[in-house]
């Protein structure tokens, strides 16, 4: 009886392991922020209409910011995320075995540095000597650099005070910095209610994309399932370009935000998901070795050793 008891007792946890394995196999989880094209998919739901004709359901897990976001699929709690141009190489220099899907077109007037509107700075080599707030090691850290370089100067020549978005603001709005490198949607609203004037953006400085990133366990185990979500994203992207105000609503209501703020930041960015190219993988090595000449990065980050073996 116990002999036919522990058969029994094995038998039913072998079931139960495999139910795990193909419930997993039948779900896919993805990491969003609220201001970004992932939160886009989540509040339209066709994703979720267009995977669960096959049986597969979607799974999303909100992070605050890209870095924990990427920490997350290096651990394996998520499958995919969608993140800014720097969070990546730090997330390589960490070691984390991601892969980039794609990418966004460029959007370098999405990101900019920014003065009060009655400030005395009206070039970026005015910066020489002042506070400039911004988030360290982040997409607008780079563009900083580049514009200081383009301007004659270096990075030494400022005083970095790193701070979250929302601490910048607040130290922007009582002048405890002279400037505040910022992307949108925080951009937009700076503008929108404290009147900010821009010294420079980023066109002719750094590109700017949303990059597209799997675990390479999963890209590499489950391409057609990747490259689903990818032609999703595509077909997102058309609806977005064409009806702006639509989707500016659903941003304003993932983040709280006026929808005349998301109508001004949409206003200068175009939505879209195209696969990697040699050109683009050269300009996010190009941020790479910038942040290690700085020494925000520790040590060289090889941006090709994240490459999706279906771009091979």
């Amino acid at each position: 009886m116990r002999k036919h008891l522990w058969r029994l007792t094995a038998l039913t946890l072998a079931i139960g392991l495999s139910g795990l394995a193909h419930a997993a196999a039948e779900t896919v989880t993805i990491g969003y922020q609220k201001a970004n094209i992932f939160a886009l998919l989540k509040s339209r739901g066709t994703l979720e209409q267009r995977l669960g004709k096959t049986g597969i359901q979607v799974r999303w897990v909100e992070f605050p910011a890209g870095p924990q976001m990427l920490e997350g699929l290096n651990v394996g709690s998520i499958d995919l995320a969608a993140t800014g141009d720097a969070p990546p190489v730090f997330a390589q220099a960490a070691q984390a075995d991601l892969v980039y899907l794609g990418h966004s077109p460029a959007s370098p007037k999405t990101e900019a540095i920014v003065v009060p509107q009655d400030s005395a700075i009206k070039t970026v080599a005015d910066l020489k000597g002042k506070r400039v707030g911004l988030n360290k090691g982040s997409d607008v850290n780079y563009l900083l650099v580049r514009a200081l370089e383009n301007a004659g100067l270096s990075y030494k020549d400022i005083t970095p005070v790193y701070l979250p978005p929302a601490d910048a603001r607040a130290a922007f709005q009582r002048g405890a910095i002279d400037a505040w490198a910022i992307w949108d949607p925080f951009l937009a609203e700076v503008e929108t209610n404290a009147h900010a004037r821009q010294l420079a953006n980023a066109e002719g400085l750094a590109p700017h994309y949303t990059f597209y990133l799997a675990s390479r366990k999963f890209a590499d185990g489950q391409p057609q399932l990747a490259q689903e979500i990818i032609d999703e994203l595509q077909q997102l992207s058309g609806w977005a370009n064409e009806h702006r105000p639509e989707a500016a609503g659903l941003l304003s209501r993932s983040t709280g935000l006026d929808k005349a703020i998301w109508e001004k930041a949409i206003g200068r960015t175009t939505f879209g998901a195209e696969r990697m190219t040699p050109a683009v993988f050269s300009e996010q090595q190009a941020l790479a070795d910038t942040f290690t000449r700085i020494g925000l990065l520790p040590v060289k980050v090889e941006v090709n050793s994240a490459k999706w073996g279906q771009d091979q």
